[in-house]
C-alpha cells in the first residue's frame, strides 16, 4: 500500500527527517543514505562554511533540502534568511525557526506566525517550528503554514516526548501534517511519536551524536516505518484495570479444578 505525505505539492515517502546541524561533514552523506532520509534540513549559514567545502557537497543527489532560518531572532530576520535561501537556490521550502530565548532556547510562537504569514504571501511553503500550543497552530493554519513542527521536548536535549499530550492535541486537531521536531533522543521515541499519528519526525543531534552515525541513523529509520506500521493498523485497547486472557484456553486459570487443565 502506498504511504505518501505531501508538502507544498511535492510527495514523500521517507517520514524520517534528517537535521544536518550538528554533523562533521564526512558523516552526513552516511547519515542520509542509512537512515533513507528524502529531507534533509539545511541551516543557511552553514550552506558554505569556508571557501572550497560546502555541506551541499556532502548531501547525496535527489534529497530535497529543507532551509531552515535558524539564528532568526524575529520575524523580519527570519523572512531575510528565507529569502536568501531562495536566492542560493534553495528552492521555496522552508522551516521557519524564531528563538530569541537564549536559555531554553524555546521558539517564539507568535514572531513565527508572523514571519509564516509573510513568506506563504510570497509564495514558500513554510513548515513552522513551534512550542506545541493548539492556538499557536490554528493561527499558523490560518497563515499559510504547510504543516506544523511542535517540538517533542527542548531543541538538542534527546528526552524525547516530554510534550507528548500536547502533541496528541495537535495531531487530533490540525488538518496539516505534524512533524514532530526537536528532542527527539532515542528510536523508540522517534516510534513513539509516529504510533500517535505523526505524520513525520526530524532528528538530528540523537543521530549526530551517536557513537555509529550511520548504524543509528538506520535504526531510526526502521524505528519511524515500526511506529507509523503500527498506527496504521490500530493499536490495541489499553485495560485500565485488572487484566484479560489472551487465549480461551487459559480461562481455566479462574476455574479453580483440575478438570479444565488439558494434557
Amino acid at each position: 500500500m502506498k504511504d505518501t505525505f505531501t508538502l507544498g505539492g511535492r510527495e514523500f515517502s521517507s517520514r524520517f527527517i534528517l537535521g544536518s546541524g550538528k554533523y562533521s561533514m564526512d558523516l552526513i552523506r552516511a547519515a542520509v543514505e542509512s537512515g533513507g532520509a528524502e529531507i534533509v534540513t539545511l541551516a543557511v549559514r552553514r550552506a558554505n562554511t569556508r571557501p572550497g567545502e560546502s555541506i551541499l557537497d556532502h548531501i547525496p543527489a535527489g534529497v530535497t533540502l529543507l532551509p531552515n532560518t535558524s539564528g532568526a531572532r524575529n520575524g523580519e530576520e527570519a523572512v531575510r534568511i528565507a529569502r536568501l535561501a531562495r536566492e542560493l537556490g534553495c528552492g521555496d521550502l522552508i522551516k521557519v525557526e524564531v528563538i530569541h530565548d537564549s536559555k531554553y532556547l524555546l521558539p517564539d510562537n507568535y514572531e513565527t506566525v508572523r514571519a509564516t504569514e509573510q513568506l506563504a504571501r510570497e509564495g514558500f511553503t513554510v513548515l513552522p517550528y513551534m512550542h506545541p500550543d493548539l492556538n499557536a497552530a490554528r493561527d499558523l493554519v490560518s497563515a499559510g503554514a504547510a504543516a506544523v513542527m511542535p517540538l517533542g521536548a527542548p531543541i538538542g536535549s534527546n528526552r524525547g516526548l516530554a510534550a507528548r499530550e500536547f502533541l496528541q492535541i495537535l495531531i487530533d486537531e490540525i488538518d496539516l501534517p505534524v512533524i514532530v521536531d526537536a528532542g527527539i533522543g532515542r528510536p523508540s521515541q522517534a516510534c513513539e511519536a509516529m504510533e500517535l499519528g505523526a505524520a513525520a519526525v526530524m532528528v538530528n543531534t540523537a543521530v549526530a551524536t551517536a557513537g555509529d552515525v550511520p548504524a543509528m541513523a538506520a535504526a531510526f529509520r526502521l524505528a519511524v516505518e515500526g511506529g507509523r506500521r503500527a498506527y496504521l493498523a490500530g493499536p490495541g485497547r489499553v485495560l485500565d484495570k485488572g487484566a484479560a486472557a489472551s487465549d480461551p484456553l487459559t480461562g481455566f486459570l479462574g476455574g479453580g479444578g483440575e478438570e479444565h487443565v488439558h494434557g
